[in-house]
Parts: structure tokens; C-alpha cells; sequence
């Protein structure tokens, strides 16, 4: 059978990925208005970029209990509500509280979309594509900050400035957040076209309607083998919930950490540092509004290119491999950037000056991380996060994995402003050692999953 219908239905999944990219990354072009409008200390300010977050963290963790009891389909459909009403909330907000409440909406909707989307991909793939469907995931979501800093450079563009009248009444940084509202319902709407999925229904004893998924998904071909198999690995006594991550380290089982440390070091080497903050970054060292958007929507096609390099690699080469490749591309990227920005000078307001070869240099080592990050941690995280749980506790331990990333970003989120001011050097040294570590996280503890099915991990 084509994997065509597989690739379809991951699509629909992925869309879910897209509206996480474009919510995450919008607040982008707005933040220099947002500051302005509410008149924010740099305090408030950083906690309002990163309030997405904490929602992100508790919807991450709301995430595989609702995919346990009403199914993955039902869960998406939360997600692309809370999404709709998170744009035109933001959109419309009337103080820096009501703008950062409805961030928080719009982070549970991410929280939920990031553990649905990699489970039902992964769920629903054959083993021999399973990488790349699953890279789908950090395509969509690539694409959906591309999307988000696009309109973002074009509606300020448009409208002469991030602060300026855009239409009926409304500062252009306001439709940057109102324009979410088209993908949120496409995503609705197209999640009511897609199968459960299989080992969903076979948790629920639906076994006919797991049959007739799978074969539209593999074919005929051991139907009856592939349900047996899903149905040992579920153990149907009882309904999975979180007690089945109980273990012997620290209280969780160590496959559960090992979700858990990629997920921290995904975030802890600074990615989100670039599609936050890097309008505001660059014309701290010297470029116009204009043209930091500009470099950032560029940065943003690098991200898309090196997600596609991922998934023509990882069903290759495997995960392990691209990880470590990643994180020594990181760790060298990193460690330049950390060393052009502890030399430069600094300008009266304590900022550094990029002058001569500096801000060149500057630029190249930032897309160079991008693409580092990009082609490894960025795709495959979600990939092994989709694939290396056992079925019985996919759900629940993405769930937990997701939301110590969140978590995580949020930690970045929220302290890169200050370290900004205690000087770039100091950050983006951090950055760098978080990627050196990487590198010896994975040499140690991360096992490969290229080509095995999903009901022998576990084993």
C-alpha cells in the first residue's frame, strides 16, 4: 500500500505543530509595542513573552490524560479551540494582565498540541517512515514561526511600525496576534477528517474500528498479528493513567528521564532565545526595526531548509547520530557568538557594538546554530518523544517529557532578559555549555529507534 494515506492524515496531525510555531513566535514583532502600549518594566515584560509557557507546561500535562480518555482526535479539537480564543484574546487585550491571561490560553493549546501531535504520528506510521512522518511535527512548527514572523514583518510593514494603526482602530501588533484566527479554525475543521487512532481504539476495546484504520493505514497484510501485538503491549486490565511512569529513579522510570533530559536540553541550548527575542537582540546591536524583522523571517527559512535536510537523514542515518552532530554544530556555533559578544565594545546604554567583521560573524554563527539545531534536536526530539514510549505509557510520559520542556523554555524565557543585561557573552556561554552537554547526554543514555515498531519499545 502508498504511505500517501499516512503522510495525509500525519499532515492534518501536523497543523497542530504549525499553530504551536506561529503562537510561540508571534509575540516576536510585538514585543517592542507591547512595551511601549502598557508602559512594561523589564520584569513584567519577560514574564508576559514567556506566560505561554506556563500554560504550555500544564496543558502538556493535561494533554495524555485527555488522549487516555476521550481519544487523540477529541484532544486536538480542544486545542484548536483554545487557539482561536488565544488569538482573539491577545488580540484585543486591554492591559498587560488580560494580554498575558490569554497567552496563558494560547499556551495550553500549544501544551496540548506538542504531546498530541508527536503520540497520533507516531501512532499511526509505519515503522519504516515513522522518522520522517514524525518530523512532520517540527516542520509544521518551523513553519508556523515562519509564518508568525512573516506576518509580523508584513503587517508592520504595512502599517509603518509594530505601533502603528493597522485597521478598524487596531495597532498593527494586535492583528499580528488576530491573524492566528485562520489557521486555528482550518486545524478544527480538518481534525474531523482524520482516523483515530488504532492503538487508541484498541485501548478502548474497539477493536472493529481498529482493524478497519489500520488496514487503511498498512494494508492487509498481518492485520490480525499487528492487533495482537498492540493489544499484549496495552494490557487491557485497567486504564493507562500516570501511576505507570512510577520507577526506581527518583520516582519515575528511567526511560521517563531520559524524555525528560532531551526534552531540557532542547530548550536549555538557547534555540528560543532566536525566534523570541532576536528582533529586540539585533537592534540592541545596531540594526533598524526594519531590518531585525527581516534577519529574523531569514533565520526563520533556515530553520524550514535544515527541517528538510532532517527528513530526508533521520529514517537513514538514524536519531542518535543526528543528535550528536547537532549538538557539536551547537556547541562551536554557540561558543563564537559567546566570544564576538563578551569582546565587543559597549554603547552607552551597556549594549554591545557589532562594528567591522563582528556583526557578520555575529549573523553567520546564528544561522549556522540554527541549521545545527534544525537538521538534530529541533526534529528528533519529537520524533524519539513520539516513538520511544511503551504503548501503555505514550501518552502519560509525553506528557511529562512536554512539560518539563515547557518548563524548561520558560526558565530561557524569562531569565535571557536579565542576562542580556548582565551581557550577551555571559548567556550565550550558558547556551554553549547546555550543548557540550548534549553531546555526552546522548552518548550516554539515548538509544536508537530507527526502523523498530512501536510495540517493542520497552523491551
Amino acid at each position: 500500500m502508498s504511505p500517501g494515506v499516512a503522510v495525509l492524515v500525519a499532515s492534518v496531525a501536523a497543523l497542530g505543530g504549525l499553530l504551536f510555531g506561529y503562537d510561540t513566535a508571534v509575540i516576536n514583532g510585538a514585543v517592542g509595542a507591547i512595551d511601549d502600549r502598557f508602559n512594561a518594566s523589564s520584569l513584567a515584560l519577560g514574564l508576559t513573552v514567556s506566560a505561554a509557557l506556563i500554560g504550555s507546561a500544564v496543558g502538556a500535562l493535561l494533554a495524555g490524560r485527555l488522549a487516555d480518555r476521550y481519544g487523540r482526535l477529541h484532544t486536538m479539537r480542544v486545542a484548536a479551540a483554545l487557539f482561536l480564543v488565544s488569538a482573539v484574546g491577545s488580540g484585543l487585550a486591554w492591559s498587560l494582565l488580560t494580554l498575558a491571561v490569554f497567552r496563558v490560553v494560547g499556551g495550553v493549546a500549544v501544551g496540548i498540541a506538542s504531546v498530541i501531535a508527536p503520540a497520533y504520528i507516531a501512532e499511526i506510521s509505519p515503522a519504516r517512515i515513522r522518522g520522517r512522518l514524525g518530523s512532520l511535527q517540527q516542520l509544521a512548527i518551523v513553519s508556523g514561526i515562519f509564518l508568525a514572523l512573516l506576518v509580523d514583518y508584513a503587517i508592520a510593514a504595512a502599517a509603518g511600525g509594530s505601533k502603528a494603526d493597522f485597521a478598524l482602530g487596531l495597532e498593527a501588533w494586535r492583528w499580528m496576534f488576530l491573524a492566528m484566527t485562520v489557521p486555528a479554525v482550518v486545524y478544527g475543521v480538518l481534525s474531523l477528517t482524520i482516523p483515530e487512532s488504532p492503538r487508541h481504539l484498541v485501548a478502548k476495546g474497539r477493536i472493529e474500528e481498529a482493524r478497519a484504520v489500520l488496514r487503511r493505514l498498512l494494508g492487509e497484510a498481518g492485520l490480525d498479528h499487528k492487533i495482537a501485538q498492540i493489544r499484549e503491549t496495552l494490557t487491557l486490565e485497567r486504564p493507562p493513567s500516570m501511576r505507570d511512569l512510577h520507577g526506581p529513579a527518583l520516582g519515575l522510570l528511567p526511560i521517563v528521564w531520559v524524555g525528560i533530559g532531551l526534552s531540557v536540553f532542547q530548550q536549555f541550548v538557547g534555540i528560543n532565545v532566536i525566534f523570541y527575542y532576536s528582533s529586540v537582540l539585533w537592534q540592541a546591536v545596531g540594526f533598524s526595526e526594519g531590518n531585525a524583522l527581516l534577519i529574523t523571517v531569514i533565520t526563520s527559512v533556515v530553520n524550514i531548509l535544515t527541517t528538510l535536510v532532517a527528513i530526508a537523514l533521520i529514517d537513514r542515518l538514524g536519531r542518535r547520530p543526528l543528535l550528536l552532530i547537532g549538538s557539536a554544530g551547537m556547541a562551536v556555533t554557540l561558543g563564537i557568538l559567546s566570544f564576538v559578544f563578551a569582546n565587543a565594545p559597549l554603547n552607552a546604554q551597556g549594549l554591545p557594538e557589532l562594528a567591522g567583521a563582528a556583526g557578520p560573524i555575529a549573523l553567520l554563527a546564528a544561522n549556522v546554530f540554527v541549521f545545527a539545531f534544525g537538521m538534530s534536536w529541533g526534529p528528533v526530539v519529537w520524533v524519539l518523544l513520539g516513538e520511544t514510549f511503551p504503548n501503555r505509557i505514550r501518552a502519560a510520559a509525553l506528557s511529562v517529557a512536554a512539560a518539563a520542556q515547557w518548563i524548561a523554555n520558560w526558565v530561557v524565557s524569562t531569565t535571557f532578559p536579565s542576562l542580556k543585561d548582565a551581557g550577551l557573552g555571559l548567556a550565550y556561554g550558558i547556551y554553549t555549555a547546555a550543548a557540550v552537554l548534549s553531546f555526552f547526554f546522548v552518548l550516554k543514555f539515548v538509544r536508537e529507534t530507527k526502523g523498530r515498531e512501536l510495540e517493542e519499545m520497552g523491551r
